[in-house]
Formats: C-alpha cells, sequence, structure tokens
C-alpha cells in the first residue's frame, strides 16, 4: 500500500476532495490522508511515499520535516528545497531569459535591519537611494511588493515618487520590489499541474476575494494566437522553475501576456473562491498527477545539496530565447587569407 500525505493550512475544500478522489481511485492501495506532526527524529523511516504541500512556506517546521522526509526518499510536491531558494525578483530575471515577457522590475533595498545590523554593517550600499533613477526606468503608476511575497500580502500601488517613499517607509524589514504597472486590457490566472497540463482562467484582480466576481469561466475569452503563447509560457516558466503545482499571471496589453506572477506553489484551489468548475479541474489534474508520480520509477537521491535542490526534471521544454542564445554563442574565430593560404601550400607540397 502507498500512503500520500497532505499538509494543509486554513482550506477545507480542496484538500478534502483530493483526499477523497485518491482514496476512491487507490481503492485500498493508494491511501491519502492529512498528515499529523509531532516531535520529528533526524532517523526516523519514511512513513509517505508522497507528500502534497500547501502550508510549508508559512510553517518553518512543516518546511524542515519535509526536507527530511525527501532526504528519505518521500516525493514532496512541491520541492521544499528549491521553494526555499526561490524568489519573486529571480524570477522575473529567470523569465526575461527565457523569452517570456515581464514587466520592468527593480529589487529595492530594506528600509530596516534586524537588531545588530547598523551603519558599518551596509558599507556597500549606495546611499542615498537614487529614487529618480529608479522611477526614471520603472515609471508610474508602479507596484511595490515583496521580493518573495505571495496572496497579495503587502503590496501597493504607487502614482508619484511621493507616495512610493511614503509606501517604501513602511515596510520595515521587507525586502521590496518596484515593478511596472501593466495597465491591461485582459488578465488571466493559470493553472499548471505537472509542469504540462494547464487551465487558463480569466481572472480580474480589482474584484474583491470570495466576491464569486474574480473567476470567469469562459474558453474564447483569448483568441487562438494569445491562447497558445500563454499555454507555452506557462509551460516554459513552471519547467524551468520545477514545480509542479503552480498558478502563472498575465496581466495582457496590446496582445503581449505579461507574466506578473509565477511563484505560486500553494495556489488557491477553494471552491468559494476559484467556483465550482475550475476547482473541479485542479483537484482531477492534482489527482492524475499523485498517480502519476507514485507510478514513476524511484531513485534513491543522491546525499548532495545540487541533487535534492535540482533533481532530474520529470520533464522540461524550457530553453534560453533566441536572443539569449545569440548573446551566449561562442563564434570561432576567421581564419585569415594569409593562413588560408599557408594551408593551401602546404597541402599542394604534400
Amino acid at each position: 500500500m502507498k500512503r500520500v500525505g497532505i499538509l494543509v493550512g486554513r482550506e477545507k475544500t480542496f484538500p478534502e476532495a483530493l483526499i477523497k478522489n485518491v482514496n476512491e481511485r487507490g481503492g485500498g492501495s493508494v491511501v491519502a490522508e492529512y498528515l499529523t506532526l509531532g516531535g520529528i527524529r533526524h532517523d526516523a523511516p519514511p512513513e509517505y511515499d508522497l507528500v502534497i504541500d500547501r502550508i510549508s512556506h508559512e510553517v518553518p517546521f512543516y518546511r524542515a520535516t519535509l526536507k527530511r522526509m525527501a532526504l528519505e526518499g518521500t516525493f514532496i510536491i512541491n520541492n521544499p528545497f528549491w521553494w526555499s531558494a526561490d524568489d519573486k525578483f529571480f524570477n522575473y530575471s529567470l523569465a526575461r531569459k527565457l523569452g517570456v515577457a515581464v514587466p520592468k522590475t527593480v529589487l529595492l533595498p530594506q528600509k530596516d535591519y534586524i537588531p545588530g545590523i547598523v551603519s558599518e554593517s551596509l558599507r556597500n550600499l549606495e546611499f542615498p537611494l537614487d529614487w529618480q533613477a529608479i522611477v526614471d526606468y520603472i515609471g508610474f503608476p508602479a507596484f511595490m511588493k515583496p521580493f518573495d511575497g505571495g496572496g497579495w500580502k503587502n503590496v501597493s500601488k504607487v502614482n508619484s515618487l511621493e507616495e512610493l517613499i511614503s509606501e517604501y517607509d513602511q515596510t520595515g524589514t521587507l525586502c521590496m520590489t518596484l515593478q511596472e504597472s501593466i495597465e491591461f486590457d485582459q488578465f488571466v490566472r493559470c493553472y499548471c499541474i505537472g509542469q504540462e497540463d494547464v487551465m487558463i482562467m480569466p481572472y480580474d484582480p480589482r474584484k474583491a476575494y470570495l466576491s464569486g466576481e474574480q473567476y470567469v469561466n469562459d474558453p474564447n475569452y483569448l483568441s487562438p494566437e494569445l491562447n497558445v503563447r500563454v499555454v507555452h509560457d506557462v509551460r516554459t516558466l513552471c519547467s524551468a522553475l520545477g514545480y509542479d503545482i503552480n498558478t502563472v499571471e498575465f496581466a495582457i496589453k496590446d496582445g503581449v501576456p505579461y507574466a506578473i506572477d509565477f511563484m505560486n506553489p500553494a495556489p488557491d484551489a477553494e471552491l468559494q473562491s476559484v467556483g465550482a468548475f475550475y476547482h473541479g479541474w485542479v483537484t482531477e489534474a492534482v489527482t492524475n498527477l499523485v498517480f502519476k508520480r507514485l507510478n514513476e520509477e524511484t531513485v534513491r537521491p543522491r546525499y548532495r545539496w545540487d541533487a535534492l535542490l535540482n533533481p532530474e526534471p520529470v520533464r522540461t521544454n524550457a530553453v534560453a530565447s533566441a536572443s539569449e542564445q545569440t548573446t551566449r554563442a561562442v563564434k570561432p574565430p576567421k581564419s585569415s587569407s594569409k593562413t588560408k593560404a599557408t594551408t593551401k601550400t602546404k597541402e599542394a607540397t604534400t
């Protein structure tokens, strides 16, 4: 019998539907249940074949436990090592390398620091910060948000340099990014499951959460050409990041889909939030993923950070964009005419 553990926070409908699906399909050979965790021994044997993580980014004890499970060979969705290392500013830089459009973004030094960090500790920082150069690059309106945050926490829209500095002064020890605001014509949030199965959801971030107005089921919302591009970009990003469960958000302006948020390894899937259609789709897709991963050949992990952080990908189609490949291409030096003539003379003599 194979065991599947579900690690959750406050959500209810998605994990309960997932457990029900897995148990019905497993027929006793695969059993899904909520994990119960207490004091974790460093040498404890593995109890689960696969764990779906929905909350460890908020609870360090859970994150450390999942790393320990991965060391014993448990398959964790999503990889806790990469999730710990990842951040949104890196993701924007990576997306550009992959040819995915992203808004102009600047990483900002923190406003405040933990006790013990004094002015001498920050001698490498530019001071005062050249705010004018930053806003000349980004423009207004713009969004300031944590470089590794989520759930629209600590996000503010600013329309002037005065507003920006005022909001920045309230960010405390958070490390923030300032990002160009894409005044979108269309907006979509896309589930990506198993780095391959994509569901495009028309989405309005301006509507209130649980209003019932954020998500719309409209399969013809995007043009066929834009639909193909969005699916391609979603798969490219999730494959590069290695996330088996993720959402990617695009603000679409003048036919260009700008990826503005794609570090969501525990995306919202609650019935009351996303609606019955999308809730049912993601539950079925994750159920399929569970059985797919359980049926794959398990390889005993190598006890090196690189193997745990970057295991062999299940699939990958993430490649550098054509322009990026051009900048990296190494061209062989051209042979001079004199060298060619010398070579021909030698050949003739031979």
